[in-house]
């Protein structure tokens, strides 16, 4: 659906930040809106000459009513997450269509994050992907969003307003709620779903809380249009069979991201041939997922967006003076704050959350691994997974499966219960080591460890460890703190509080709300 009016671009500027201008202008919008479905297109200018996509969300029920303000508000806001991966390539970045003063916040704020964190962890990092460009000197202060955001005054007005949704450390935001709040249900939780392990666990944690607590669980999955749906499919067809809570949102966001790396100059030109674990340029991409799902919560009911993400995908960090978050903002607690943050300002009553926040992966895969095994058999984490006989299989080369294979040998379970063959699992634990694991350091020791390839581990790693800038215990809803803890505890090897740049025991049971 790409439409090219136009040829060659703009040659690179001069200056450390210019030389990366590849756009004069991107315009999204305005959504066209149907009940089932909303259109947007994305048009790039560059000299002139410009090229044009249009972007597609399609949903298995009406989720939008097409005369309502909030509907097309909200689908204006879904269509515009993917352009916040751009904002340090273009000159100008216009919206058209329904935005109030709390998007509008929001969308400069993440446009801005997001600037710094590419040009950290994409541009000056090594990245197999670039090329062309000459070696650039840190620019140590911002702005990093080269892109004046701008608005179409002329779209309809959607009145509220807040400032300040920040990133990490912020506070809070106040704004008037605009028209359409929601009415959500506090013991109902959609689980944005993958088919990987944090989000099997995570549902397999909240359906069984329901028979307790009286809770509901909605799996969700996104269907991107390429091959990537293969990681979850085979979890998709599961659920999809035993629960009618079930629900998927298919698409194009995939294709529409490729569109952009054929425009920018200094992306090799086969890069779709490239196998990595990581992508070439973007680093705004859970948010195209979750506001995707956000129309099925709204017609839901749901008062929770869960999203699997574990304790060290929390971090800060510096390189040359640049603040960053090591490309991991939006698996980050303070991206489920911000965005808490900005449903609260619209009236929408929405609160985004990770159960997993204090356990290490290898925790997560030994809970998965006892507690739910009918679940685990149906995990996925490959991205270079394919169809072999009407399953979806792994494909038993990547970093991503060397390391499924590796906890799941650690923890005594079967890796060919989730789809490895026998020489695929001798292949990766003889080639297995700390340089070629992308896993926080203390956990590649541990699983090392235990597979008996190392003298000494870090146990801290299998216990839970609350810490109050990534894991706080308050980050648990009271209504199941204490019986999710104590279903964790089952399988963790303890507790653990960050105090004064040390780990120590405790106790949560004494820490914690009734509830």
């Amino acid at each position: 659906m790409s439409q090219r009016t136009g040829g060659t671009p703009k040659a690179a500027g001069s200056g450390a930040l210019e030389s990366l201008l590849a756009f004069d202008s991107l315009e999204v919008g305005p959504v066209q809106l149907e009940k089932r479905r909303l259109l947007c297109p994305y048009r790039i200018s560059t000299a002139g000459q410009g090229d044009s996509y249009q972007l597609i969300y399609s949903y298995e029920e009406p989720v939008f009513d097409p005369k309502e303000a909030c509907s097309r508000n909200l689908a204006a806001m879904i269509a515009a997450q993917i352009s916040l991966n751009y904002a340090l390539f273009c000159r100008q970045i216009r919206f058209r269509g329904c935005f109030d003063a709390t998007d509008r916040t929001l969308l400069r704020e993440m446009a801005e994050n997001t600037a710094r964190e590419i040009y950290v962890n994409k541009i000056l990092a090594p990245n197999r992907f670039i090329t062309g460009l000459a070696e650039l000197p840190p620019v140590s202060r911002g702005p990093y969003s080269q892109a004046r955001l701008e608005f179409d005054d002329s779209a309809e007005d959607v009145k509220g307003g807040s400032s300040g949704i920040g990133t990490a450390n912020a506070v809070g935001t106040s704004g008037t709620p605009n028209v359409g709040n929601w009415d959500t249900n506090l013991k109902r939780y959609a689980v944005l779903s993958s088919g990987g392990k944090e989000s099997l666990l995570s549902y397999g944690l909240l359906e069984e809380l329901a028979k307790k607590l009286g809770l509901e669980a909605h799996p969700i999955f996104v269907n991107e249009s390429g091959r990537h749906w293969f990681t979850a499919l085979n979890a998709y067809r599961y659920f999809n069979s035993i629960d009618g809570k079930t629900a998927r949102v298919w698409t194009n966001s995939d294709r529409l991201f490729n569109w952009f790396l054929r425009h920018l100059p200094f992306v090799r030109s086969d890069f779709a041939r490239l196998r990595t674990d990581y992508y070439p340029i973007r680093l705004w991409t859970v948010a195209v997922f979750a506001f995707g799902a956000l129309p099925l919560l709204r017609k839901r009911g749901i008062a929770h967006l869960v999203i699997g993400d574990e304790y060290d995908t929390t971090q800060k960090g510096s390189h040359r003076g640049i603040p960053h978050y090591h490309g991991l903002y939006d698996q980050s607690r303070w991206f489920d704050i911000a965005l808490s943050r900005y449903y609260k300002a619209k009236g929408w009553a929405v609160c985004q959350l990770s159960l997993l926040r204090p356990l290490s992966e290898l925790l997560i895969e030994k809970v998965l691994v006892e507690r739910y095994p009918d679940l685990q058999r149906f995990q996925m984490s490959c991205h270079a997974a394919h169809v072999d006989g009407g399953q979806v299989v792994p494909c038993g080369a990547c970093e991503k499966c060397r390391r499924i294979i590796g906890m799941l040998t650690a923890l005594e379970a079967d890796p060919r219960r989730c789809g490895f063959r026998a020489e695929q699992i001798r292949r990766n634990l003889a080639t297995i080591n700390g340089t070629n694991l992308h896993q926080e350091q203390a956990g590649v020791q541990h699983l090392l460890y235990l597979l008996g390839k190392t003298g000494h581990g870090s146990p801290e790693v299998m216990k839970l460890r609350f810490d109050p800038q990534a894991s706080p215990l308050e980050d648990y809803p009271k209504e199941l703190r204490n019986s999710l803890i104590r279903i964790l505890l089952d399988h963790a090897e303890g507790t653990l509080h960050h105090d004064k740049d040390s780990w120590r025991d405790f106790q949560p049971s004494t820490s914690m709300d009734s509830g």
